[in-house]
């Protein structure tokens, strides 16, 4: 049996582990990431060496931190519930930590000095998300639906409640589970609601025929779009009961308080700078530049989904336009620009796009990021900026995710 190690946690990490420093063999220090630990945590782990980094499990757990609180949610402990990583935190604790998480991507790998920023809480820590996306897998002659455990992702445990979710949401995959044997054949699946006003979108993603999609539309009164993605093919729209052309498969807003919060935040920020002609990159359904545009700013929207860069272009006033491309293909061709706002994925900007904001060199960057790792290493490949200013937003209570503002401006020459 491997020997237990003392050890005492210290801080969060960016993907929710809590970090200790343990002596390794030759008496270096090693930093250790424990999974549901928390600062202030004094025990014993049993450790996975590699490297000066070490990953393992807190086993006995000797002077427990005064910021753990009970997990209410039954899968969290029960089923090691991957879809959270901090509900064992205070909220307070959480947002010391994502403020914690920030600072230390930015200084670690984008090699930037910066402040602790103040971190805008959600309204609502429970029952908040509007969107929840499962694996559906085989169980004898009925799906499940569920989550994947933290320490095991390939196993799927079937989903009872989620109360970070709303529970319109959770109602809706009761629907969809009950309706499932008119599901395709498939040995897996995975699906999405969204929830859309009074009722929900439905995106499926797998299988090759699915005879019974009408039925099931019909089976899901509160369905009010249902998406399929076949295998190896596009998603594609196959019945709708919404007539405003607004796309629904892909731009909900998780939690809508925040995101409006956080909008409300970079448009005026926006305001502040005065841009004749701005650029925004992953504009998504378009509804920040078609608000900027609305105040006379000329902007240029640019938005790899089609479906929802149409929906922007047609909502856009006369003089600013919508491009349904990959950011990293048509920015270049849209600078310059007096301000440029850059939301990606959590991937972060492509490769090429701080190359051509180097080029062009706006006076200005609003950098909205899903992912303080990433947004760090893309501040250390625009070395021609500074960081003005950075605010977070609690979008994801109970996750150790965290939205950052990050507001840069170009050096003097």
């Amino acid at each position: 049996m491997t020997a237990l190690t003392a050890v005492r946690v210290e801080s969060i990490a960016a993907g929710g582990d809590g970090v200790g420093r343990v002596a390794g063999d030759s008496g270096a220090p090693l930093v250790a990431f424990l999974p549901r630990t928390a600062p202030g945590d004094v025990g014993r782990a049993r450790l996975a060496v590699k490297g000066r980094f070490a990953r393992g499990e807190m086993i006995e757990l000797a002077e427990p931190s005064p910021l753990r609180v009970a997990p209410p949610c039954a899968h969290y402990t029960e089923d090691r519930c991957g879809g959270c990583q901090i509900q064992h935190l205070r909220y307070d604790a959480q947002l010391e930590a994502k403020q914690g998480i920030v600072v230390d991507s930015l200084v670690r790998i984008g090699k930037r000095s910066v402040e602790r920023p103040a971190v805008e809480p959600s309204p609502r820590q429970w029952r908040y998300r509007r969107k929840l996306t499962l694996a559906l897998r085989r169980r004898g002659d009925r799906w499940i639906a569920g989550l994947h455990p933290y320490d095991a992702p390939g196993r799927v445990f079937e989903l009872r409640d989620c109360p970070i979710t709303d529970e319109r949401v959770v109602a809706a995959w009761r629907r969809v589970m009950a309706a499932q044997e008119l599901l395709p054949h498939a040995r897996e699946l995975r699906g999405a609601v969204r929830l859309l006003g009074d009722g929900v979108s439905f995106v499926l993603e797998g299988g090759e025929k699915w005879p019974g999609a009408h039925a099931f539309f019909d089976a899901v009164p509160e369905c009010e779009a249902l998406w399929w993605e076949r295998d190896g093919g596009r998603r594609r729209l196959l019945h709708e009961r919404r007539p405003d052309g607004a796309p629904g498969a892909s731009f909900t807003q998780v939690n809508r308080e925040v995101s409006d919060a956080l909008w409300t935040f970079v448009e005026r920020r926006v305001e502040a700078r005065r841009p004749a002609v701005l650029v925004d990159a992953y504009s998504g359904a378009g509804d920040s530049a078609v608000r900027i545009a609305s105040r006379g700013v000329r902007v240029t929207a640019i938005e790899a989904d089609a479906e929802a860069a149409r929906w922007c272009a047609s909502r856009l006033p006369r003089g600013s336009r919508s491009l349904a491309a990959r950011v990293e293909d048509a920015l270049e061709d849209a600078l310059p620009a007096d301000l440029v706002i850059v939301n990606p994925p959590r991937t972060g900007l492509h490769e090429r796009v701080p190359v051509a904001l180097e080029r062009a060199a706006p006076p200005a960057i609003i950098y909205v990021s899903c992912s303080p790792p990433t947004l760090a290493r893309d501040l250390a490949r625009l070395p021609r900026y500074r960081v003005a200013g950075l605010r977070c937003f609690d979008m994801f209570p109970q996750t150790a995710h965290v939205e950052t503002v990050c507001e840069l401006e170009r050096e003097a020459a």
